[in-house]
C-alpha cells in the first residue's frame, strides 16, 4: 500500500508557497515583534522552501541560517535562494531541531513556524530548551503554530491528523503560552486569528490570484482531487474552530 502524502509536502507539490495556519498575516506580525535590522543574525528551524529566509533577506538584509530535517525541502530551498539573488545572506544546513549544531548564545533571533505543532510534548519542551540555548540574551523566538480556544476542539483533532497524515498535537492557546514560560522565556506575546491555509480569502492574500488560480486547478486533478477536497472540508468546516497562534518570547 503506498505511503499517505503528508498534507504540507501535498501543498507544496500543488504549488503552495505559504504553509503556515496564519499565512502572511501571522508572519508579518513575528517579523513586527523582531525588531529585525541588518545586523541581525536569524536562525530559522524548519525552514521548509526558504519563503520567509528569502523575504526576510531582500527586506532586511540580515544574515540568516535555515535549517531543516528533510534534504529534499533544502535542496528547494537552495534553488529558490538562487532565484531570488540572496545567497550571501542566506545559508542552508541539514539540522535537527532537538540537537542543533550551534553554540550557546550565537543568534539574536530564532524563527519557527509550523513545525512545533507536530511534536509530542517532550519534544516540544527540547526543541524549545535548544532555542533558548542558541538564542543571544534578550534575543527573540518568533514561533507560529494551529491552536485552539475551546476545549471542546479537541474532539476533531483525530480527523486533522487523518487528513494531513501527521501525527499533529495542537495546543490551547493559554497552554502555549504557558509552554514558553516554563522553558524560562520572558514577556510572552501572542496573537491568534483564524487559519487562513484552505480558505479562499487566506489564499488569495498568501498566493496572489495567478498562484491561487494555479494550486485550485492542480488540486481538482483527479488524482489530487480527493485529498485537496477532504483538506478543503476539513479546515473550513470541520476544524474551523482551529486557530493559528503567533508568539513573541524572550531570553
Amino acid at each position: 500500500m503506498p505511503q499517505k502524502e503528508v498534507g504540507h509536502h501535498f501543498l507544496a507539490r500543488l504549488g503552495k508557497k505559504r504553509l503556515r495556519p496564519g499565512g502572511i498575516t501571522a508572519t508579518n506580525w513575528l517579523m513586527a515583534q523582531g525588531q529585525l535590522t541588518s545586523e541581525t543574525q536569524i536562525l530559522e528551524v524548519a525552514c521548509n522552501m526558504g519563503t520567509t529566509s528569502i523575504e526576510l533577506a531582500t527586506q532586511y538584509h540580515a544574515q540568516i541560517t535555515g535549517v531543516d530535517l528533510d534534504p529534499k525541502a533544502l535542496a528547494k530551498a537552495q534553488q529558490n535562494i538562487e532565484r531570488a539573488g540572496v545567497t550571501d545572506y542566506v545559508h542552508l544546513q541539514q539540522a535537527n531541531a532537538l540537537k542543533l549544531p550551534f553554540a550557546d548564545n550565537t543568534f539574536d533571533i530564532v524563527i519557527n513556524e509550523a513545525m512545533l505543532t507536530m511534536l509530542n510534548q517532550g519534544a516540544k519542551e527540547k526543541a524549545l530548551q535548544e532555542y533558548y540555548r542558541v538564542l543571544k540574551p534578550g534575543g527573540h523566538l518568533l514561533t507560529h503554530d494551529v491552536a485552539f480556544q475551546d476545549p471542546a476542539v479537541t474532539a476533531v483533532l483525530d480527523t486533522l491528523r487523518h487528513t494531513i497524515n501527521v501525527n499533529v498535537e495542537p495546543l490551547q492557546v493559554d497552554t502555549w503560552t504557558a509552554l514558553f514560560s516554563g522553558i524560562g522565556f520572558k514577556n510572552v506575546t501572542r496573537t491568534t486569528g483564524k487559519m487562513t491555509l484552505m480558505s479562499a480569502k487566506g489564499m488569495l492574500k498568501d498566493e496572489g490570484l495567478f498562484n491561487t488560480i494555479k494550486i485550485i486547478s492542480r488540486g481538482l486533478q483527479p488524482a489530487n482531487r480527493q485529498m485537496f477536497k477532504q483538506m478543503h472540508h476539513f479546515f473550513t468546516k470541520t476544524g474551523k474552530d482551529l486557530c493559528y497562534i503567533a508568539v513573541c518570547s524572550t531570553k
